[in-house]
């Protein structure tokens, strides 16, 4: 981890350099301004698009040239920088310039932006303080979640745990209204995050609620909570609840889907006129062959119904020579049946060299992919993706691990070996109803627009919402004025920008971190963040409550050097060199744990009374565990009752403080703090 106070040995790395000033360049150095530092770029030739206007203002050096070669490196002063980050869209010129970095810098952080997973595997084992993400890998999840709407908000695993981040609407019918107070739902297996009461403003970031209120009607209640991969979770997720998989076992063979299933293939057949041929010489096919049984059953009574039905499909199938094939028949036949007969097979060799000629046409049209054939559409329910490029086909492989049901929808053929068990509907979306009317869309739960082209997106959205009103609308944008501009007008859509979404892991990336999965909550990108914690960095020797209410993160798990992991640890927890610590964080959260910046500590605990020895044995060492003070000193106020506690805390922090002197016989009250101190007082 690098997110420490300025190193002393290398004191002059505090600057960053950017590669690549696309659309995702500029993201980063707009964010890494908001830490407070240098950033120079380097491109080969001026942006003509500013995805931000103010942002030439923000880079404090622009290079124009190869960032490959040494001196145009030397040119961004590569030796003062901290990090690099090499967004260039070509892979070669990413990795050809870590190399030149490195041989440069050899204290520098490499951030590459590269897809190839074995190769980028290999030099962070070689190169070391590497690290190499795809652009398109890191929004994935977020579209994936939006698309799946319901109450999932984010999902990893950790430890192979999965975690999953809910945002719930509270009714009057959920178990938790009107009985339970906040601080009761975090338990060993789960942790509130945020809580929106049904009167109050949408809450800006973590922490900001009250413990002791009530949960009431109305409130929106964001969660993380610790869960299993098993089926009934994938039904949940999917919002299919586990009892009603009996019922939809039942309707599929209820009339209702038969009546359905018949209108659908008449309106199957009213679009499609090759069909509709077929179907006729079938049918007429049919009928021959059964007015031909009836005539030889009348006419010899004694020829059993499997030899009636065998002479007849022979003559249908061409084969009037293999019946009247001799001179002279066995038996006497009337002249209308013979007749009858050639007229049989005249027909049938018709109909059926039309229909060997239209199979013919069918599987010469499709190629030859009958051997790799995909799956057919899904006829409801289902999520479709238009747009499949890489970061489409990562949407599509997430849903298809969640086992949700999706369509593609492409500009052209994918190889059959790319996610072979999705179907595919070829065609140029932006012709409207051509592509979108082979995918079910009325029935449709979700459509997930992923194009380059901003305003294709939301023309495709826009046409889809006036055949399906309920579906659940997000599109790709790319310019954040209109994104915000989409997002006033359509409050229906989740509109996210894919390259803001990976701008915040690249950055985040290059202060050290490694960020382990990103998803949307409450209009922000939450990043799951893995530190390491080093000597002199600013997590050693904290407490996990100062960690989390001081930076306003959530730890998610915490690992000394030779144990097990531990899941939504508790808040006593003091932080030593060589720990693990996974986080979910905000870039602000980030920023925070970069600078060492805790939020002011303004609350103190005043003890009132103590009902007993026991009672003042235990309240001191409650207070020693929560606060983090000297034991000595704990032990010391509990004798000098009533008194203030000195050591200044967290609201939350406070709280728990308070509730555990109750529990063992102690009285005590929270009172604002006389002073807000430093990270330190009191310890």
């Amino acid at each position: 981890m690098l997110s420490r106070e300025p190193d002393s040995q290398y004191p002059e790395l505090t600057d960053f350099l950017v590669c690549g000033l696309g659309s995702l360049g500029q993201y980063c150095v707009s964010i890494l301004k908001e830490f407070g530092v240098r950033v120079h770029g380097v491109d080969t030739h001026r942006p003509e698009h500013w995805e931000m206007p103010e942002l030439p203002n923000l880079l404090d050096t622009l290079i124009i040239g190869d960032c490959c070669l040494p001196e145009i490196l030397e040119q961004a002063h590569i030796r003062e920088c901290r990090a690099i980050l090499l967004i260039t869209k070509q892979e070669r010129v990413n990795l050809e310039a870590a190399f030149t970095a490195r041989s440069l810098n050899p204290q520098i952080r490499l951030v590459v932006r590269s897809a190839q997973d074995r190769l980028n595997q290999l030099l962070t084992e070689q190169l070391k303080n590497f690290v190499a993400f795809e652009a398109a890998e890191l929004p994935a999840p977020a579209f994936a979640l939006a698309a799946m709407g319901g109450s999932t908000c984010g999902i990893f695993t950790l430890e192979d745990q999965m975690f999953r981040v809910m945002q719930i609407q509270v009714d009057r019918s959920h178990r938790w209204c009107d009985r339970r107070l906040l601080y009761e739902l975090n338990t060993a297996n789960r942790r509130v995050l945020s809580h929106e009461s049904a009167s109050g403003d949408s809450p800006t970031g973590l922490y900001q609620w009250d413990p002791t209120t009530r949960l009431q009607a109305g409130d929106r209640l964001t969660y993380i909570e610790v869960g299993s991969d098993d089926q009934s979770l994938r039904m949940i997720m999917a919002g299919r609840p586990v009892h009603r998989l009996r019922q939809r076992l039942y309707q599929t063979v209820a009339w209702t889907n038969i009546q359905r299933w018949l209108t659908e293939v008449q309106s199957t057949l009213q679009h499609n006129r090759p069909l509709q041929l077929a179907a006729l010489c079938a049918l007429v096919i049919l009928l021959l062959l059964l007015l031909a049984a009836l005539s030889y059953k009348s006419t010899y009574p004694d020829m059993n119904w499997q030899e009636v039905l065998n002479a007849a499909l022979i003559l249908a199938l061409g084969g009037y020579g293999d019946v009247f094939g001799g001179l002279k028949l066995e038996v006497p036949l009337p002249w209308w049946l013979q007749l009858f007969s050639l007229g049989l097979t005249i027909t049938g060799t018709i109909f059926v060299g039309i229909l060997y000629a239209m199979l013919t046409e069918r599987v010469l049209a499709s190629r030859f992919q009958f051997l790799s054939r995909r799956p057919p559409i899904p006829r409801q329910n289902h999520t479709i993706l238009v747009g499949m490029g890489q970061l489409g086909q990562q949407v599509a492989a997430l849903l298809k691990q969640l086992k949700q049901p999706i369509v593609g929808i492409s500009n052209q053929n994918l190889d059959a070996d790319i996610l072979p068990e999705m179907p595919l509907v070829v065609g140029d979306a932006t012709i409207a109803s051509a592509a979108l009317a082979k995918v079910n869309l009325p029935t449709a739960k979700s459509l997930v627009v992923l194009t380059d082209d901003e305003v294709t997106n939301l023309e495709i959205g826009l046409l889809a919402r006036t055949v399906n009103p309920d579906i659940q609308l997000v599109l790709r944008t790319q310019n954040p004025r209109f994104n915000q501009s989409l997002g006033r007008l359509l409050s229906y859509a989740k509109v996210l920008e894919a390259n803001a979404l990976a701008a915040e892991a690249f950055v985040a990336a290059a202060f050290g971190e490694n960020v382990l999965n990103l998803f949307r909550l409450n209009n922000q990108t939450t990043l799951v963040t893995e530190y390491c914690v080093e000597e002199n960095d600013t997590l050693t020797n904290c407490l996990l409550a100062e960690v989390a209410y001081g930076y306003g993160v959530v730890p998610i798990l915490h690992q000394r050097v030779g144990r097990e992991a531990v899941l939504l640890p508790v808040d006593d927890v003091r932080l030593q060199v060589g720990d693990r610590l996974v986080v979910l964080a905000t870039i602000t959260g980030l920023r925070r744990i970069e600078h060492g910046s805790l939020l002011p500590r303004e609350w103190q605990v005043r003890l009132e009374s103590v009902r007993s020895p026991d009672s003042q044995f235990e309240g001191g060492s409650a207070i020693a565990r929560i606060t983090g003070c000297e034991l000595g000193l704990a032990r010391s106020i509990m004798t000098q009752l009533p008194a203030t506690l000195e050591v200044p805390l967290y609201y939350h922090q406070a709280l728990r403080l308070v509730r555990a002197l109750g529990k063992v016989q102690v009285r005590a009250s929270l009172a604002p703090a006389d002073q807000v101190v430093a990270k330190g007082s009191g310890q």
